[in-house]
């Protein structure tokens, strides 16, 4: 058994960047590479995307991502663990294997995960949702059903010999603990350890959140050289403790502060972090400075399993159309206030029906609220948008605003209109096993 490992973020969302991952690859000194990718909406817009064509439904960058660190993470040694299957993680596998084809990397030993899905099983049952309501009220509106998997799946298939393994919802903490469990030969009821595996999953699992992204803050909180923002990389013992770091010369800082934010980020209860594999402890984590953009993890704890998984679930809920026009110069503010009377009378008169009806000014109220501004903007943007029954309703409100341009106020420009259909997320508990993991192996 290993007594210590290297495990880094290559990704903390579907659209992250690459170069920071390649860094890694090539000058972090991994054993493990992590790319987390997937998020509680994405899975059920890759849902959408597999009904269209049963070959989709994986992540758009998942060629662009292997391509870009495999031939140093095959060089080096490094595993690969991701779910950027989405919805569809065996087409996804056999793009992987295709991919390393392509760059003359054979024998490439791929494995997919699948059984996260759970929408025929749960579609119809009284299944209470977070919201209200159940499963069976969202009738015919149900586009997904996805139980978040934990880490034993991934860790059978690294330990079945997997360079790369692609998955579909799996906890995020998951990928990162697979790798421990492997590597430790941990216990699947080794509680404490798991608990401080899953923690520092959790501070890995958003990237470049641990490394000064979505923390700087000008004057407050600096970050240098946030351009090159390096992603994270954790050493992790045979116990669970861990040196969480970046690659020397990278963009970025790594401080308590730092990860103070990331460990708090999206926990409800720090004493009961649920996940599929634990109920991770956080109460007792201690963060300590362990010389330049390097942070000691220690203190973390577990108790049982629940025996239940969460199921993100996704559901149509209409469209979404939207308009957007600008006005600048002398007068902005006051020609922004009349177009917006403009369209809401408009929308009155033509009898459109709309929930969640917006009608802002960009750098006025459009995210604070109604309040004085501190001085009157010299330019301003009216953002119309409201969630529509239909498409063609929804058209309306882009409609509305274009003919703003000949039927409004003077000088505005720089209009865009858009519809797109709305997929709204509920979430509800399932026991665990509704769910029925299952590896299947591909080979360059």
């Amino acid at each position: 058994m290993a007594r210590s490992i290297r495990i880094g973020a290559g990704a903390g969302f579907s659209g992250d960047r690459i170069d920071p991952a390649v860094e890694l690859a090539e000058h972090g000194g991994l054993h493990y590479l992590v790319f987390e990718c997937l998020a509680e909406r994405t899975i059920a817009l890759a849902q959408l995307a597999r009904q269209r064509d049963p070959d989709a439904g994986y992540d758009k960058l998942l060629a662009a991502r292997i391509q870009a660190v495999l031939p140093a993470c095959r060089r080096q040694g490094i595993r690969i663990v991701t779910n950027m299957g989405a919805a569809n993680p065996l087409a996804a596998a056999r793009k992987v294997a295709e991919v390393a084809r392509g760059l003359g990397l054979g024998g490439l030993k791929v494995a997919a995960l699948t059984g996260d899905d759970v929408a025929d099983a749960l579609r119809g049952t009284q299944t209470p949702l977070d919201e209200g309501g159940t499963v069976a009220g969202l009738g015919n509106r149900l586009v997904s059903a996805n139980a978040y998997l934990g880490a034993a799946p991934i860790a059978e298939a690294l330990a079945g010999g997997a360079e790369v393994v692609v998955t579909g919802r799996v906890a995020d903490p998951a990928m990162f603990l697979a790798p421990m469990i492997r590597e430790f030969g941990w216990s699947m009821e080794d509680w404490p350890r798991l608990g401080r595996g899953t923690v520092v999953g959790h501070l890995l699992e958003c990237a470049g959140q641990v490394t000064g992204g979505y923390f700087a803050d000008p004057g407050l909180k600096d970050v240098p050289d946030l351009a090159r923002l390096g992603f994270p990389l954790a050493e992790v013992t045979e116990d669970g403790d861990a040196l969480l770091t970046k690659v020397p010369g990278s963009g970025g800082r790594v401080t308590p502060a730092t990860c103070k934010e990331q460990l708090l980020y999206e926990v409800h209860d720090p004493a009961r972090y649920l996940q599929p594999d634990v109920a991770a402890d956080f109460t007792g984590v201690r963060l300590d400075p362990a010389g330049e953009d390097a942070v000691r993890i220690t203190g973390g704890a577990g108790t049982a399993r629940t025996g239940m998984l969460k199921v993100s679930v996704g559901c149509h809920e209409g469209w979404f159309g939207e308009g957007q026009i600008s006005y600048a110069g002398p007068g902005a503010l006051a020609r922004g206030e009349l177009a917006r009377a403009v369209v809401r009378e408009r929308l009155r008169l033509i009898g459109l029906e709309a929930e969640d009806l917006r009608l802002n000014l960009i750098g006025l109220d459009a995210i604070i609220g109604p309040g004085a501004a501190p001085a009157e903007p010299r330019e301003v943007r009216l953002r119309v948008i409201g969630r529509c029954a239909s498409a063609a309703a929804a058209e309306r409100i882009g409609h509305e605003v274009d003919s703003l341009y000949l039927n409004g106020p003077a000088s505005g420009g720089g209009v865009t209109t858009s519809v797109r259909e709305v997929i709204g997320m509920r979430s509800c508990l399932v026991p665990a096993a509704m769910a029925r993991p299952a590896l299947h192996w591909l080979e360059a």
